[in-house]
């Protein structure tokens, strides 16, 4: 709880700094890399306080927080869910990155020969599939936790 009430605030202000930084541009776009570097030290600090946070325990013996302990496995600590977490991540980026360029190169194959939508649009499937995955790796990793 204390790693939301921590990064909440600051995850906010970086998301408005950003909004406003990108909409009136020109000179103030030169912070953009700092806002960036706000929202990375938030991040951060969030991570390290989930992963610092202890089990909850109950106090009575037969609440519903044990029997809902008792029902499915916990893992020893968080790192399986983080290590799922930058799975999904990163592949979500990198398929980010793959369909852009993908997706505009078979854009101007089709613009220029209409007959190859076929295989572009498979191409930019394929590219699709590296964030797919990612998920598996994460369900992987969570499933083992």
């Amino acid at each position: 709880m204390t790693s939301w009430v921590v990064t909440l605030p600051a995850i906010a202000v970086v998301s408005t700094s950003t909004y406003l930084v990108l909409r009136h541009g020109g000179r103030r776009l030169r912070w953009l890399p700092l806002v960036n570097g706000a929202l990375l030290v938030a991040a951060l600090a969030m991570v390290v306080l989930a992963s610092r946070a202890g089990p909850a325990h109950a106090t009575e013996p037969g609440t519903v927080a044990q029997l809902a302990a008792a029902a499915q496995p916990a893992a020893a600590n968080g790192s399986a869910l983080i290590g799922a977490a930058i799975a999904v991540a990163g592949s979500s980026i990198g398929a980010a990155i793959a369909v852009a360029y993908t997706g505009s190169a078979a854009l101007a194959a089709i613009s220029e020969r209409p007959e190859l939508f076929g295989r572009a649009m498979v191409i930019v499937g394929l590219a699709e599939g590296i964030a797919i995955y990612g998920l598996i790796v994460s369900v992987i990793l969570i499933g083992h936790a």
